[in-house]
């Protein structure tokens, strides 16, 4: 696998020093992407989501807030809200991980910049060969599930609205209650 270029690195690090510890930044393409710091009501949902996957995660997997994960090859870096890892391959000093070993990718849509969500992730993803991309919308009350991807987009597409359940495939393999959840407004 080839590693990101030195200038990106560069560029990557020094937003990192400048930035607010409060912030996001990640990198795709040729471009930084920095977020401030979501709202209560955002980690508040995360957290519901959370307990859900945490309940059916596999048993030498763990869950990862706010982890870089790296595709050099399409220099590509995307820091998903919540993602889970190989527990083995999370025994490292390493700041991003490979994304090819993330088994999902869990946004809450932030309410500041959702193009970042519902575009830029939307196309980076399926090429990081993150298998699953949940996106839970507290702006329009709805949760989408993206699976399957193949040639750079997700083939399979579920939505559902705050309330209703959503099926979560293998290897998680339940269904997602939306029911706790609480809309922007």
């Amino acid at each position: 696998m080839r590693t990101m270029q030195p200038r990106h690195r560069e560029l990557l690090e020094q937003a990192r020093q400048i930035a607010d510890s409060h912030m996001k930044v990640e990198f795709s393409g040729d471009t930084l992407i920095m977020q401030v710091s979501p709202p209560a009501i955002h980690q508040r949902n995360l957290l519901k989501i959370r307990r859900q996957f945490d309940a059916h995660m596999p048993s030498d997997y763990l869950p990862s807030e706010n982890t870089d994960l790296e595709s050099p090859a399409i220099s590509k870096l995307r820091n998903p809200d919540l993602t889970y890892l190989p527990e083995e391959e999370m025994a490292t000093t390493a700041s991003a991980l490979p994304a090819e070993l993330a088994l999902i990718a869990v946004e809450i849509v932030s309410p500041s910049n959702p193009e970042n969500d519902w575009e830029g992730k939307l196309r980076d993803y399926p090429l990081m060969h993150i298998p699953l991309y949940l996106l839970v919308d507290a702006r329009q009350k709805t949760v989408t599930l993206l699976s399957e991807p193949e040639n750079g987009r997700y083939r399979l597409r579920e939505d559902a609205a705050f309330g209703e359940t959503i099926h979560i495939p293998a290897p998680f393999g339940f269904t997602l209650d939306t029911s706790t959840l609480l809309p922007y407004a």
